[in-house]
């Protein structure tokens, strides 16, 4: 087992990344906690692990209730905010209770979000099931839902109390949700660190036939990287938002689809980052060699590097124009400059980003 530490000026919390975790799960911050729990969860997660969660919190003389959601990206609304709130009133939770976020990014996005309004406030403890929520959403404490006009534009800042990552979870991901998440592990590696993108090159066989030893190092790596950029920015004023690389285009993907599922988050993610890539390319900035590096390894990764045949150029407009990474007088997008290196770039020209997306059309 493996523990990192976050650490903020009013807060700080423990990450803690090993295999088994969840039947030791008591071990890890969560008696130190009020024993009053709700453990939100999906439909896909809950015959997985709901039994062994909810079996160590009662050995632990907690008291809880239990929400079963429908899996997707589409639960991650107002209405169903609205509908789980609902719930605590009626079952009298005061502020002393927790929650649990048992799943993926969307359970972890919508329970922070709960936890965070719900009166004014309550502890919160993450439990990211998914690749893609291990190495990025579980931390930093973005939580957030979905408007049909744009991804993640009602949340807020919410850190948990604790994150637990078990790395077996990741044996009962279809092989689709894997790679998805994925697209972040390259993301990381592509804004911020050189080296790691030569050992993903070097190892990336080793992540998909799940070597344990790899994808304890891989998250292990990722973790430490948003650690850093989160200490410094916790609430995205400038850092952070390089943790962004490929959003804005992969925010619109979603939205243009009503977050019904057509596109997994780290499938969009990878077209995001090929329109990235072709941006600062034509710029004169990202080298072909990098391009075709990058390229590569989105391949290997059974990830998509075409937006969807769906999708004209048109189509992408609305949403990037709203994208909340925007500042005042105009847009801004997050480019790569080389493998290891990413800026905010605010100067952008509407006939570069249109060559930015129409590069990436099938």
């Amino acid at each position: 087992m493996k523990k990192l530490f976050l650490k903020l000026e009013k807060c700080g919390y423990p990450i803690f990344i090993g295999d088994g975790l969840l039947k030791r799960i008591d071990n890890y911050g969560l008696l130190e906690l009020n024993r009053i729990a709700v453990i939100i969860t999906n439909d896909v997660i809950a015959p997985l692990y709901l039994d062994l969660v909810s079996s160590r919190l009662s050995q632990n003389g907690f008291m809880f209730d239990k929400v079963i959601l429908p899996n997707g990206e589409s639960q991650k609304s107002l209405s169903v905010v609205e509908q789980v709130i609902s719930l605590l009133l009626k079952q009298n939770y005061t502020r002393d209770m927790v929650i649990i976020a048992l799943g993926g990014g969307v359970i972890g996005d919508l329970a922070g979000f709960v936890a965070s309004i719900y009166q004014r406030g309550v502890c919160f403890v993450q439990i990211p099931t998914t690749l893609l929520a291990q190495v990025d959403a579980a931390i930093g404490g973005k939580t957030a839902v979905n408007h049909v006009l744009g991804k993640n534009m009602i949340g807020s800042y919410h850190q948990p109390s604790s994150v637990i990552i078990d790395l077996n979870c990741l044996s009962t991901l279809s092989r689709r949700e894997f790679c998805s998440g994925l697209a972040e592990v390259i993301k990381y590696a592509v804004t911020f660190d050189c080296d790691f993108f030569i050992w993903l090159e070097n190892h990336l066989n080793d992540l998909l036939s799940l070597n344990l030893q790899c994808l304890s190092y891989c998250v292990y790596r990722c973790c430490s990287l948003k650690i850093k950029v989160v200490e410094k920015d916790e609430r995205e004023f400038n850092l952070r938002m390089l943790l962004n690389l490929g959003h804005t285009y992969a925010h619109a993907i979603e939205s243009y689809f009503c977050y019904k599922g057509n596109w997994l988050h780290g499938e969009a993610v990878s077209v995001g980052i090929m329109m990235a890539m072709s941006f600062s390319f034509f710029l004169g900035w990202f080298s072909k060699s990098d391009f075709d590096r990058v390229r590569k390894l989105l391949i290997r990764a059974s990830l998509p590097i075409y937006g969807p045949s769906k999708m004209l150029l048109e189509d992408y407009l609305p949403y990037i124009m709203r994208d909340k990474k925007n500042k005042l007088h105009g847009s801004c997008l997050v480019l790569p400059v080389q493998i290891g290196k990413a800026v905010v770039y605010d100067d952008i020209s509407d006939d570069l980003l249109k060559q930015s997306i129409r590069n990436c059309l099938l």
